[in-house]
């Protein structure tokens, strides 16, 4: 998607058109005025003069299927993906696709990546479900977590207040210590400055 002021909206497109075609420049001028190649310049003439004055972008799916892969190409996917654990890239070179279309069909069908497959068999490794426990009754367990912070006077440091009005601050530095505490049960938290 292309923003607004971009040189070859299907507005631009259109200008660089009429200036070929229209006005009679040459197509290198042309391309050089609206910082695009030649040949994309050629693509853009050739759409007008066959009669598309909507410029816009068409899509690169075949015609003969237009809103899905075949079938047959996807089952080739599958097959080289689940017999020969190959990636996206290798199957799309392999298959003469682009990685899209081939990342998009093992994406439709569920495909789990190289990485969570067992190298030997090539069946996915099961994770094993993850164990949440919970104490039964509120206070059973209590995590608590102390953090260090260093205590910032009132108006700021030396840095923001200078040398001589930061070093009359002095006495109120040194360290805070935020204490926490979650509850196992509730996930309640609780937090406090203390010393």
């Amino acid at each position: 998607m292309t923003h607004a002021n971009a040189y070859l909206t299907p507005r631009g497109r259109l200008a660089l058109a009429e200036l070929v075609v229209e006005t009679g420049w040459s197509l290198r001028r042309a391309a050089e005025r609206f910082q695009c190649s030649p040949a994309t310049a050629k693509k853009w003439v050739d759409r007008y003069l066959a009669g598309d004055r909507s410029m816009q972008d068409r899509s690169s799916r075949p015609r003969s299927c237009p809103h899905r892969t075949p079938t047959r190409t996807e089952r080739r996917i599958i097959g080289l993906r689940f017999t020969r654990r190959w990636g996206p890239h290798r199957i799309a070179y392999h298959l003469h696709l682009a990685k899209s279309t081939v990342e998009a069909v093992l994406r439709r069908y569920k495909m789990p990546q190289l990485a969570h497959l067992d190298q030997a068999t090539g069946l996915p490794v099961r994770r094993p479900a993850p164990h949440r426990y919970e104490h039964e009754q509120p206070g059973d367990l209590v995590h608590v977590d102390i953090k260090k912070l260093g205590r910032i006077p009132d108006g700021g440091g030396h840095r923001k207040l200078g040398r001589q009005t930061g070093r009359k601050n002095r006495s109120k530095m040194g360290y805070a210590y935020l204490h926490h505490a979650v509850d196992d049960h509730s996930r309640l938290a609780y937090s406090e400055i203390l010393g």
